[in-house]
């Protein structure tokens, strides 16, 4: 179903599975050039489309090992969202989380922390369907800076959660998930986190 996916694809939300399903298989390499082809061949709408984009990059460049890289292209897409969340868009929580994960890229653990709960804070979590995508932003943040325990502990109340799943689409995030995708592999030495791998219950989508 993802053969036909391309750099030109007009959908990011198709690009996106397909970069998860690389990921999947952690075939890195043919995530990053993928992004990079779109970044240098795709006619974006917006420039918040393309720094999206870039971090998106970012995030691949990092995945495979390519740190020097995944920080220069995250600062790039800082320099294009940052003043876009400051002045004009101090409401879009998305953006918000985002810009976060640019910040834990680049290994500012105190911007990276305060930007994901002000993303929490601007789209609550009584918000049933999107609201908690705000505390899986964090706990995958808290992984990234080092604070495993803490983003354990939020995984953990993830999983009884019914909500609609930033990473993983019209789904909310699963022990499947978990044991998976290598997006999580930081913690996998940890036996709370392995514990949460196996659990069999999944959450039902709202």
């Amino acid at each position: 179903m993802l053969v036909e996916i391309n750099e030109q694809t007009p959908s990011a939300s198709a690009l996106i599975t397909k970069i998860t399903q690389l990921r999947l298989e952690r075939n890195y390499a043919e995530a990053v050039r993928l992004v990079q082809a779109r970044q240098a061949q795709f006619h974006f709408a917006s420039e918040i489309e393309k720094g999206l984009n870039q971090l998106v990059l970012a995030e691949c460049q990092r995945d495979a090992g390519d740190a020097a890289s995944a920080k220069v292209t995250a600062e790039q897409a800082r320099n294009a969202l940052e003043p876009l969340v400051h002045k004009d868009q101090q409401d879009n929580a998305p953006l918000m989380a985002n810009l976060a994960l640019l910040y834990a890229i680049l290994g500012n653990k105190e911007l990276a922390l305060r930007e994901a709960e002000r993303a929490i804070n601007v789209s609550p979590t009584k918000d049933a369907v999107y609201g908690p995508n705000g505390e899986e932003n964090l706990a995958l943040i808290q992984m990234m800076v080092g604070e495993n325990s803490s983003a354990i502990s939020h995984l953990t109340h993830l999983l009884q959660t019914p909500y609609n799943s930033w990473l993983y689409g019209p789904t909310a995030i699963t022990s499947a998930h978990l044991k998976l995708d290598p997006l999580w592999d930081p913690l996998r030495a940890d036996p709370a986190f392995q514990k949460l791998c196996e659990e069999k219950q999944t959450p039902a989508t709202p």
